[in-house]
């Protein structure tokens, strides 16, 4: 079967099957960003779910810039009891012989002003999206961005003492570095901002410093947006010209995927297809798979592995996915949140992983009333989000799903527990 066999990294590491957990964010750390008990068991869970490799959610090299309340962080050198914590939650997270690598990020802009009101970004320009839950980001300066650098450097090398596997550096999804590498979002007159290659040298030397930390053979990987698919945003083109340059630096995994939170095709909104981006099959968009065609386009241009994850179910898609050649790994996420030994289940033979359908039926009156119809899909989409926050939530604190549970219950909750857990960090 094409998914289990092994996958041979450039750094040396083998990736014993082609199935992996891609990161979602958890939510589950202490007041002091440190792994907890319920993150030792939600990844001895699936760990012993049968993916080769595991990614973690956004561990945070800045406590003012966190993803959301509960981010597991590191923003400075870890003492005895948090490389303690560290070293629980990888020995868990590996007990099954996979690989357990770390997502390495910083929000930037996408900071909820809760944790921040005035977040540093590239540029000031804030995201585009109604309402007050993102503040007004403030132009790093630069001593700010070297700054930066050397915590992204410091943050994988810390991983590795501490017993991960590998890690990912996060490029996409509108967080800080995809911030930079996007025009729309760097507006800099400097280093940093202008050419593609301005905006894109944050990455590089993230990428360059974590490999002169760690050494050659510990596996580095890059989550890059295939597009923003905003217009005057990241394009095809320049991700595909930074894949090449990542290339050239040693990076071992390269996962493709999209989207920002003003544009969040990561999530599968329905409405929010990609607008005006070349060399794209427009079935894309109608298939399981969201990234593919972006990223069998990037394989005849260059050798780096990649990865692909979003919407994939049937097996015989995944399948397909690496046996055509569009991707070496294939990434699994929600369905994860509902089957957690759904890699098991797709190397036995199983035909599909669960799909859930939440209904968002108590949602549209009020989002529509508040916000108009484009916002209406976004904040649709965050709230069915929330769903699976609540099953992450359940799976590390008691081991079981909750299926049952209703998307107006889930939001209500997950508000509820980020505003217990921001008052415990500023306690803290």
């Amino acid at each position: 079967m094409t998914l289990s066999q092994s996958l041979a990294l450039p750094c040396g590491a083998t990736l014993p099957n082609r199935l992996a957990k891609s990161a979602m964010t958890e939510g589950l750390a202490d007041a002091r960003g440190l792994p907890t008990p319920e993150l030792e068991r939600l990844y001895g869970i699936w760990s012993d779910g049968g993916c080769g490799m595991l990614l973690s959610g956004n561990i945070q090299i800045d406590r003012d810039h966190l993803e959301r309340p509960g981010n597991v962080i590191i923003d400075d050198e870890l003492d005895e009891e948090g490389a303690a914590a560290f070293k629980r939650w990888t020995a868990a997270g590996t007990r099954a012989g996979n690989h357990f690598w770390a997502q390495i990020s910083h929000a930037g802009r996408q900071t909820f002003s809760m944790i921040n009101p005035h977040p540093k970004a590239p540029s000031a320009v804030k995201l585009g999206l109604p309402g007050g839950q993102f503040g007004e980001p403030v132009a790093l300066e630069d001593a700010e961005i070297e700054a930066i650098i050397a915590k992204f450097v410091s943050a994988v090398r810390q991983c590795k003492e501490v017993g991960f596997t590998g890690v990912q550096v996060h490029g996409a999804h509108g967080y800080l570095i995809s911030q930079f590498l996007s025009p729309r979002s760097n507006q800099r007159a400097d280093r940093w901002g202008g050419s593609l290659e301005n905006r894109a040298a944050l990455l590089l030397r993230v990428i360059e410093g974590s490999r002169e930390a760690v050494g050659p053979e510990f596996p580095i990987s890059v989550k890059l947006n295939s597009a923003d698919f905003q217009k005057g945003g990241f394009a095809f083109e320049d991700s595909l010209q930074v894949v090449q340059w990542l290339q050239e630096r040693g990076v071992d995994l390269i996962e493709i995927s999209g989207g920002t939170y003003e544009q969040p095709k990561l999530l599968g909104i329905e409405g929010m297809e990609p607008a005006d981006d070349p060399g794209v099959a427009a079935s894309t968009v109608a298939r399981e798979a969201y990234f593919v065609d972006f990223a069998k386009a990037m394989k005849d241009a260059v050798d780096a592995p990649l990865m692909v994850t979003g919407g994939f179910r049937s097996r015989v898609a995944m399948e397909q996915a690496v046996s055509s050649g569009a991707a070496d790994v294939v990434g699994l996420a929600r369905p994860l949140c509902v089957a957690a030994d759904g890699a098991i289940q797709i190397l036995e033979g199983a035909d599909t992983l669960p799909t859930v359908e939440k209904d968002l039926s108590l949602f549209p009156p009020v989002l529509q009333f508040l916000n108009g119809v484009k916002a209406l899909r976004a904040a649709a989409g965050f709230a069915t989000q929330f769903w699976f926050y609540m099953q992450i939530y359940a799976l590390g604190r008691t081991g079981r799903t909750d299926p049952d549970l209703s998307v107006f219950k889930a939001w209500r909750s997950v508000e509820k527990e980020h505003a217990q857990r921001l008052k415990a960090m500023r306690a803290a």
